[in-house]
Protein backbone atom coordinates (compact mmCIF):
# COMPACT_ATOMS: atom_id res chain seq x y z
CA UNK A 1 0.00 0.00 0.00
CA UNK A 2 2.93 2.40 0.12
CA UNK A 3 3.14 4.22 -2.77
CA UNK A 4 5.98 6.56 -1.86
CA UNK A 5 8.83 6.86 -4.86
CA UNK A 6 12.17 8.31 -3.81
CA UNK A 7 12.41 10.64 -6.63
CA UNK A 8 10.62 11.79 -9.85
CA UNK A 9 12.67 10.47 -12.12
CA UNK A 10 12.37 7.01 -10.47
CA UNK A 11 8.69 7.46 -10.70
CA UNK A 12 8.69 8.50 -14.55
CA UNK A 13 11.37 5.71 -15.50
CA UNK A 14 9.30 3.45 -16.97
CA UNK A 15 7.22 5.90 -19.35
CA UNK A 16 8.28 5.43 -22.83
CA UNK A 17 8.64 6.64 -26.22
CA UNK A 18 5.03 7.32 -27.90
CA UNK A 19 3.11 6.88 -24.65
CA UNK A 20 -0.41 8.60 -23.99
CA UNK A 21 -0.37 10.85 -21.07
CA UNK A 22 -3.21 12.65 -19.31
CA UNK A 23 -2.13 15.37 -17.59
CA UNK A 24 -3.46 17.73 -14.62
CA UNK A 25 -3.56 21.56 -14.44
CA UNK A 26 -5.27 24.50 -14.70
CA UNK A 27 -3.59 27.02 -16.82
CA UNK A 28 -0.68 27.39 -14.40
CA UNK A 29 -2.19 25.99 -11.19
CA UNK A 30 -1.85 22.28 -10.61
CA UNK A 31 0.51 21.37 -13.53
CA UNK A 32 3.08 18.44 -12.26
CA UNK A 33 6.29 20.48 -13.36
CA UNK A 34 8.56 18.48 -11.68
CA UNK A 35 7.60 14.82 -13.22
CA UNK A 36 7.19 17.10 -16.74
CA UNK A 37 10.65 17.70 -16.10
CA UNK A 38 11.76 14.19 -15.05
CA UNK A 39 9.82 13.26 -18.54
CA UNK A 40 12.00 15.66 -20.38
CA UNK A 41 15.65 14.94 -18.40
CA UNK A 42 14.64 11.52 -19.34
CA UNK A 43 14.29 11.94 -23.31
CA UNK A 44 11.03 10.64 -23.75
CA UNK A 45 9.33 12.01 -27.50
CA UNK A 46 6.44 11.15 -29.40
CA UNK A 47 3.99 11.79 -26.48
CA UNK A 48 0.23 11.96 -27.21
CA UNK A 49 -0.82 14.40 -24.78
CA UNK A 50 -4.04 14.86 -22.97
CA UNK A 51 -4.61 18.21 -21.19
CA UNK A 52 -7.10 21.40 -20.61
CA UNK A 53 -3.75 23.17 -22.10
CA UNK A 54 -0.30 22.68 -22.98
CA UNK A 55 1.64 24.57 -21.20
CA UNK A 56 1.90 27.94 -20.70
CA UNK A 57 4.80 30.44 -20.96
CA UNK A 58 7.92 28.49 -20.54
CA UNK A 59 6.51 25.55 -17.72
CA UNK A 60 4.39 22.65 -17.61
CA UNK A 61 4.12 21.21 -21.11
CA UNK A 62 5.73 24.03 -23.13
CA UNK A 63 9.35 22.22 -21.93
CA UNK A 64 8.17 18.99 -23.97
CA UNK A 65 6.71 20.98 -26.53
CA UNK A 66 9.12 23.18 -27.23
CA UNK A 67 11.53 20.40 -26.97
CA UNK A 68 9.62 18.58 -30.16
CA UNK A 69 8.89 15.73 -27.78
CA UNK A 70 4.68 16.01 -28.16
CA UNK A 71 3.52 14.60 -31.33
CA UNK A 72 -0.19 14.86 -30.37
CA UNK A 73 -2.55 16.80 -28.17
CA UNK A 74 -6.12 16.42 -27.02
CA UNK A 75 -7.36 19.45 -25.30
CA UNK A 76 -9.71 22.33 -25.06
CA UNK A 77 -7.33 25.34 -24.67
CA UNK A 78 -3.86 26.85 -26.81
CA UNK A 79 -3.79 30.38 -24.47
CA UNK A 80 -1.22 32.46 -25.73
CA UNK A 81 1.36 29.78 -26.24
CA UNK A 82 3.02 31.07 -29.57
CA UNK A 83 5.06 28.10 -30.11
CA UNK A 84 1.97 25.50 -29.73
CA UNK A 85 0.02 27.40 -32.65
CA UNK A 86 3.08 27.34 -34.39
CA UNK A 87 3.78 23.45 -34.59
CA UNK A 88 -0.10 23.33 -35.13
CA UNK A 89 -0.30 25.51 -38.29
CA UNK A 90 3.02 24.02 -39.83
CA UNK A 91 1.98 20.31 -39.56
CA UNK A 92 4.65 19.45 -36.80
CA UNK A 93 1.77 18.88 -34.20
CA UNK A 94 -1.40 17.46 -34.35
CA UNK A 95 -4.10 18.86 -32.36
CA UNK A 96 -7.84 17.85 -31.37
CA UNK A 97 -9.47 20.56 -29.91
CA UNK A 98 -12.96 19.46 -28.09
CA UNK A 99 -15.05 21.96 -25.57
CA UNK A 100 -13.64 22.38 -22.28
CA UNK A 101 -16.83 20.40 -20.51
CA UNK A 102 -16.68 17.81 -22.85
CA UNK A 103 -12.82 16.97 -22.17
CA UNK A 104 -13.85 17.29 -18.64
CA UNK A 105 -15.86 13.98 -18.51
CA UNK A 106 -14.59 12.31 -21.85
CA UNK A 107 -11.82 11.92 -18.64
CA UNK A 108 -13.67 11.11 -15.94
CA UNK A 109 -15.93 8.52 -18.08
CA UNK A 110 -12.66 6.91 -19.08
CA UNK A 111 -11.72 6.62 -15.28
CA UNK A 112 -15.09 5.21 -14.39
CA UNK A 113 -15.62 2.33 -17.23
CA UNK A 114 -17.91 4.35 -19.40
CA UNK A 115 -17.07 4.05 -22.69
CA UNK A 116 -19.41 6.85 -24.57
CA UNK A 117 -21.46 9.17 -23.50
CA UNK A 118 -23.86 11.76 -25.54
CA UNK A 119 -23.81 15.18 -24.27
CA UNK A 120 -25.55 18.57 -26.36
CA UNK A 121 -22.24 20.33 -26.35
CA UNK A 122 -21.23 20.65 -30.37
CA UNK A 123 -24.38 19.56 -31.97
CA UNK A 124 -24.48 21.44 -35.47
CA UNK A 125 -21.19 22.18 -35.24
CA UNK A 126 -17.78 20.86 -36.62
CA UNK A 127 -17.59 19.07 -33.22
CA UNK A 128 -20.23 16.92 -34.25
CA UNK A 129 -20.13 17.25 -37.82
CA UNK A 130 -16.63 16.75 -38.91
CA UNK A 131 -13.97 18.80 -40.41
CA UNK A 132 -12.42 20.61 -38.09
CA UNK A 133 -8.61 20.95 -38.78
CA UNK A 134 -6.38 18.20 -36.79
CA UNK A 135 -3.43 18.32 -38.63
CA UNK A 136 -2.12 20.76 -41.04
CA UNK A 137 0.19 19.99 -44.57
CA UNK A 138 2.09 23.48 -43.92
CA UNK A 139 1.08 25.04 -46.21
CA UNK A 140 -2.34 26.21 -45.49
CA UNK A 141 -4.25 23.36 -46.48
CA UNK A 142 -5.55 20.28 -43.67
CA UNK A 143 -3.74 16.91 -44.35
CA UNK A 144 -6.38 15.72 -41.66
CA UNK A 145 -9.35 16.60 -40.22
CA UNK A 146 -11.99 14.93 -37.76
CA UNK A 147 -14.35 12.42 -38.75
CA UNK A 148 -18.30 13.09 -38.23
CA UNK A 149 -19.30 11.77 -34.81
CA UNK A 150 -22.92 9.73 -33.95
CA UNK A 151 -25.57 12.44 -33.36
CA UNK A 152 -28.95 10.85 -31.91
CA UNK A 153 -32.13 12.53 -30.30
CA UNK A 154 -33.36 12.13 -27.26
CA UNK A 155 -36.44 13.91 -26.09
CA UNK A 156 -36.89 16.17 -29.44
CA UNK A 157 -32.85 17.24 -28.67
CA UNK A 158 -30.02 16.27 -30.71
CA UNK A 159 -26.97 14.76 -28.68
CA UNK A 160 -23.47 13.99 -29.75
CA UNK A 161 -21.43 10.45 -29.01
CA UNK A 162 -18.33 11.35 -27.45
CA UNK A 163 -15.95 8.64 -26.58
CA UNK A 164 -14.01 8.09 -22.74
CA UNK A 165 -10.62 8.57 -23.01
CA UNK A 166 -8.03 5.96 -21.27
CA UNK A 167 -4.41 6.92 -21.15
CA UNK A 168 -1.66 4.82 -20.55
CA UNK A 169 -0.14 7.28 -17.96
CA UNK A 170 -1.30 9.89 -15.59
CA UNK A 171 0.67 12.95 -13.99
CA UNK A 172 -0.93 15.07 -11.91
CA UNK A 173 -0.28 17.47 -8.74
CA UNK A 174 -1.50 17.73 -5.20
CA UNK A 175 -1.28 20.23 -2.78
CA UNK A 176 -1.26 16.87 -0.08
CA UNK A 177 -1.33 13.28 -0.34
CA UNK A 178 -0.28 10.48 2.01
CA UNK A 179 1.72 7.10 1.33
CA UNK A 180 -1.45 5.27 -0.12
CA UNK A 181 -2.31 7.76 -2.72
CA UNK A 182 -5.17 9.90 -1.20
CA UNK A 183 -5.09 12.99 -2.70
CA UNK A 184 -6.41 16.93 -1.90
CA UNK A 185 -6.36 19.39 -4.30
CA UNK A 186 -6.62 23.51 -3.44
CA UNK A 187 -9.00 25.40 -5.36
CA UNK A 188 -8.36 25.34 -9.43
CA UNK A 189 -6.18 22.79 -9.24
CA UNK A 190 -9.26 20.61 -8.91
CA UNK A 191 -10.21 21.39 -12.07
CA UNK A 192 -8.62 18.44 -14.04
CA UNK A 193 -5.88 17.08 -11.71
CA UNK A 194 -8.53 14.43 -10.68
CA UNK A 195 -10.44 13.66 -13.72
CA UNK A 196 -7.04 13.31 -15.53
CA UNK A 197 -5.85 10.60 -12.72
CA UNK A 198 -9.06 9.01 -13.42
CA UNK A 199 -8.45 8.81 -16.83
CA UNK A 200 -4.55 7.00 -16.18
CA UNK A 201 -3.62 3.21 -15.96
CA UNK A 202 -0.83 4.23 -14.08
CA UNK A 203 -1.38 7.76 -11.97
CA UNK A 204 1.67 9.40 -10.63
CA UNK A 205 0.85 12.29 -8.61
CA UNK A 206 3.66 14.74 -6.96
CA UNK A 207 1.99 15.91 -3.95
CA UNK A 208 3.46 19.63 -1.97
CA UNK A 209 2.64 17.43 1.14
CA UNK A 210 3.26 14.54 2.13
CA UNK A 211 1.25 12.97 5.34
CA UNK A 212 0.67 9.50 6.78
CA UNK A 213 -2.30 7.12 5.82
CA UNK A 214 -5.25 8.51 8.25
CA UNK A 215 -4.44 11.69 8.86
CA UNK A 216 -6.70 13.15 5.97
CA UNK A 217 -10.02 12.73 6.84
CA UNK A 218 -12.15 10.64 4.76
CA UNK A 219 -14.66 12.92 3.83
CA UNK A 220 -11.63 15.43 2.71
CA UNK A 221 -10.26 13.17 0.20
CA UNK A 222 -10.87 14.71 -3.40
CA UNK A 223 -9.61 11.73 -4.88
CA UNK A 224 -9.24 8.05 -3.93
CA UNK A 225 -5.82 6.24 -3.90
CA UNK A 226 -7.24 3.52 -5.84
CA UNK A 227 -6.66 5.49 -8.89
CA UNK A 228 -3.20 6.68 -8.11
CA UNK A 229 -0.69 3.90 -8.14
CA UNK A 230 3.10 6.41 -7.56
CA UNK A 231 3.24 9.42 -5.02
CA UNK A 232 6.45 11.67 -5.28
CA UNK A 233 7.13 14.28 -2.56
CA UNK A 234 8.52 17.50 -3.48
CA UNK A 235 10.67 19.43 -1.50
CA UNK A 236 9.96 22.44 0.21
CA UNK A 237 11.48 24.76 -2.82
CA UNK A 238 9.56 22.48 -5.70
CA UNK A 239 6.36 22.89 -3.40
CA UNK A 240 6.37 26.81 -3.29
CA UNK A 241 8.10 27.32 -7.10
CA UNK A 242 4.92 28.43 -8.86
CA UNK A 243 4.65 30.61 -11.56
CA UNK A 244 2.32 33.53 -12.40
CA UNK A 245 0.65 33.81 -15.67
CA UNK A 246 -1.06 37.12 -16.08
CA UNK A 247 0.83 39.98 -13.35
CA UNK A 248 -2.21 42.45 -12.98
CA UNK A 249 -1.77 45.71 -10.75
CA UNK A 250 -3.43 49.06 -10.09
CA UNK A 251 -2.51 52.19 -11.02
CA UNK A 252 -0.99 54.25 -8.25
CA UNK A 253 -3.64 57.26 -7.34
CA UNK A 254 -2.57 60.48 -8.46
CA UNK A 255 -1.12 62.81 -6.52
CA UNK A 256 -3.38 64.78 -4.54
CA UNK A 257 -6.22 62.50 -4.92
CA UNK A 258 -8.11 60.41 -1.98
CA UNK A 259 -8.49 56.46 -2.78
CA UNK A 260 -11.60 55.26 -1.32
Amino acid sequence: MDKLVSTALEAVADVPDGTSLAVGGFGLSGVPNVLIQALYERGVAGVSVVSNNCGAMDSGLAVLLSAGRIARVTGSYIGANKEFARQYLSGELEVEMIPQGTLAERLRAGGAGIPAFFTPAGVGTQVADGGLPWRYDGSGGVALASPPKEVREFDGVEYVLEHGIRTDFALVRAAKGDRHGNLVFNKSTRNFNPLAAMAGRVTIAEVEELVEPGEIEPDAVHLPGIFVQRVVALTPAQATDKGIEQRTISAPPARGTVSN
